[in-house]
């Protein structure tokens, strides 16, 4: 599994409350803020949700994502 960088770049003003509510799943909320995660198949359908509002990078293995929180 590879760990992805989720970016939102636009505002969930006007979204309906299930995309609002995935943004903040997410650990969005503002335009610009970021949020590592781990690829799954249950992030993956969380990001077709809301693919308009967010733009996602990978950031290499797995490791990268414990590496950083230690």
């Amino acid at each position: 599994m590879s760990a992805l960088l989720i970016t939102q770049v636009k505002s969930g003003i006007g979204q309906s409350g299930r995309h609002r509510g995935t943004l903040r799943a997410l650990g969005l909320g503002k335009i610009g803020r970021s949020a590592e995660h781990v690829d799954s198949p249950q992030l993956q359908g969380m990001l077709r949700q809301v693919r308009h509002l967010v733009t996602v990078a990978p950031l290499g293995p797995q490791r990268s994502i414990e590496e950083r929180s230690a």
